[in-house]
C-alpha cells in the first residue's frame, strides 16, 4: 500500500518542484520536446511561487518522494510574467541563439508578428480580473496520478485563499490537454471565455495550441 501525503511546501522541496515543473511542462509530459533549458523553464513557471510566496504552495508525496505540487498566488498582480523571465534569460544567457531554446523563441516572434499582420487576436496576456484575483499551477508526475492527490492539492490552495478572503481563483491551461480540462471542470472550475491561440508552442503534429482560462468563485 502506498503512503500518500499532501503537505505545505518547505524550502528543501524547491529542487523537486523545479524538476517536476520541467518533467510535466508540455501537456503533462517533459518540456524537453520544445525547450531544453531546465533553469529558465523552471524559473518561468515555478520560480515566483517557491521563492516569493512559498506559504501558498503545497506538495504531494508518495512513499516519501515528492511527486506533485500546487503553486498558488493570492494576488496575481504580484506574480512574475513568464515572458519577462524568459526574455531576461534570453538576453543574459543567449538562449535565443541556443539550439535547445532558440527555435521556440524565434517561432514565438514569428507567430506574434503573423497574428498581428493577419489581424488575429493578440497572444494571451497574464489573466487579470478582480473577480478571480488568485491563481494556481498544478503538476503531478505520472506515478503520482490517479491517487486523489490532484484533488487534495487544489483543495488546499482553494481553502487557503478562501480563508484569506479572495473572491475567486483562476488557472490557465491548454485546451488540447483534454484530461486536465476535464479534471478542472470536475473540481468546479468553469471556462472563462473562448480559447486563444498560443504563440511559439506547437502540438507534435505541428499545429498550434490554444490557451484556456478557467475560473472558480470562492464566495
Amino acid at each position: 500500500m502506498q503512503n500518500k501525503l499532501v503537505r505545505q511546501f518547505q524550502p528543501e522541496d524547491r529542487s523537486a518542484v523545479r524538476e517536476i515543473c520541467y518533467l510535466t511542462g508540455y501537456l503533462g509530459e517533459s518540456a524537453e520536446y520544445y525547450w531544453k533549458d531546465r533553469e529558465s523553464f523552471s524559473d518561468m513557471w515555478s520560480g515566483y511561487y517557491t521563492d516569493k510566496e512559498p506559504e501558498s504552495c503545497f506538495v504531494a508525496e508518495v512513499d516519501g518522494k515528492v511527486v506533485g505540487y500546487s503553486l498558488g498566488c493570492f494576488d496575481s498582480r504580484n506574480a512574475w510574467n513568464p515572458a519577462s523571465v524568459g526574455t531576461r534569460h534570453a538576453l543574459l544567457r543567449g538562449l535565443i541563439f541556443t539550439k535547445g531554446t532558440g527555435p521556440a523563441m524565434w517561432r514565438t516572434l514569428f507567430d506574434v508578428s503573423s497574428d498581428l499582420v493577419l489581424r488575429r487576436k493578440l497572444p494571451m496576456k497574464p489573466f487579470m480580473d478582480s473577480r478571480w484575483p488568485s491563481h494556481l499551477h498544478i503538476d503531478i508526475l505520472e506515478d503520482g496520478r490517479k491517487l486523489g492527490l490532484g484533488k487534495e492539492l487544489i483543495n488546499n490552495i482553494r481553502d487557503r485563499f478562501k480563508t484569506m478572503g479572495s473572491p475567486g481563483l483562476h488557472l490557465e491551461t491548454v485546451l488540447e490537454n483534454r484530461n486536465a480540462v476535464a479534471f478542472f471542470k470536475a473540481m468546479g472550475f468553469e471556462v472563462y471565455k473562448e480559447p486563444e491561440t498560443l504563440p511559439g508552442i506547437r502540438a507534435k503534429d505541428g499545429t498550434r495550441l490554444h490557451g484556456l482560462v478557467m475560473t472558480m468563485d470562492l464566495k
